[in-house]
């Protein structure tokens, strides 16, 4: 059996970007993931321990995103689903989407997005990740 779990559209205001501009004035970001672990457990005890707390997965994201500034939203994206390896023993594998709104590109654009697919065989051996 698979399990996911899904945190939709989790928005963050942060100062992510290459140019001064982003780095002072900010912006708009927002984040998906998907997490692949185990729970077929939790429906004999319905206790939290046998499962991924999304709560804390939150909190990592917004901890991480909201924390230092980066250059890349890719470089953001491998940090977050690094930490959430290293923090949570039940998550097999990860598929993190980052998205940036109004990217300064010179056009009109909603947003620019970059996804990280990995999984803990990955993590645990250091191999970089799909981008």
């Amino acid at each position: 059996m698979t399990t996911i779990i899904r945190i939709k559209r989790i928005s963050f205001y942060a100062y992510h970007g290459v140019f001064r501009e982003e780095q002072n004035i900010g912006g708009k970001f927002e984040a998906d993931i998907d997490i692949h672990t185990d729970f077929s457990g939790v429906a004999d005890n319905d206790s939290l321990l046998k499962t991924v707390d999304y709560e804390k997965v939150y909190r990592t994201i917004m901890d991480i995103s909201e924390g230092r500034k980066y250059h890349l939203i890719e470089t953001l994206a491998v940090h977050i689903t690094d930490e959430l390896f290293r923090k949570f023993d039940h998550i097999s594998k990860i598929y993190l989407r980052i998205r940036k709104n109004n990217p300064p590109i010179g056009g009109v654009v909603d947003s620019v997005e970059v996804e990280v697919q990995k999984s803990r065989d990955e993590y645990k051996s250091g191999a970089s990740v799909s981008l």
